[in-house]
């Protein structure tokens, strides 16, 4: 099982909260979205990463079948 399911799965909403809480001390609220945005930015990225590769191995297979 991978372990970061295993790991989500044992924290619970209140410890999301305080996790939430944590994260805005320690960055306040001018920076919380700045690095929110980052974060999102850099989610987009990979995913477009690995839609490119996806459709690299799909080139790659059509070519080897002919």
């Amino acid at each position: 099982m991978n372990a970061l399911y295993i790991f989500l799965g044992m924290v619970g909403p209140w410890q999301w909260i305080i996790i939430g809480l944590a994260i805005l001390l320690l960055f306040g609220g001018k920076k919380l979205p700045e690095l929110m945005k980052g974060l999102g930015g850099g989610i987009k990225e990979f995913k477009k990463a690995t839609q490119e590769d996806d459709e690299d191995e799909k080139k790659d297979k059509e070519k080897d079948k002919n």
